[in-house]
């Protein structure tokens, strides 16, 4: 998929695309650890959000996962931003 694609830019604010896009972990790593948080909502586990999956296997330190979480809120405030701004006119 082009980063260009429309359904990319909505699509990217999400944690795991962000960390793959930031070469933090892999593509595979991603999908297993969405494996596994679909595999704990199954079996009626508490949810574990990717960044404390990707920490707990140690494919991502604490300053990446705040690296993660501070583009993803930046996208989103600045694609909040630009809704705001096409409202107005």
């Amino acid at each position: 998929m082009k980063k260009t694609d429309a359904s990319f830019q909505s699509y990217c604010s999400r944690f795991g695309v962000i960390a793959v896009d930031m070469k933090y972990i892999s593509s595979e790593q991603l999908k297993w650890a969405l494996d596994q948080q679909v595999e704990d909502n199954l079996a009626g586990r508490p949810h574990r959000m990717l960044g404390a999956i990707c920490f707990a296997h140690g494919w991502m330190t604490s300053e990446q996962i705040d690296n993660v979480l501070g583009r993803m809120f930046r996208s989103r405030r600045d694609d909040s931003g630009a809704s705001l701004e096409k409202e107005a006119v």
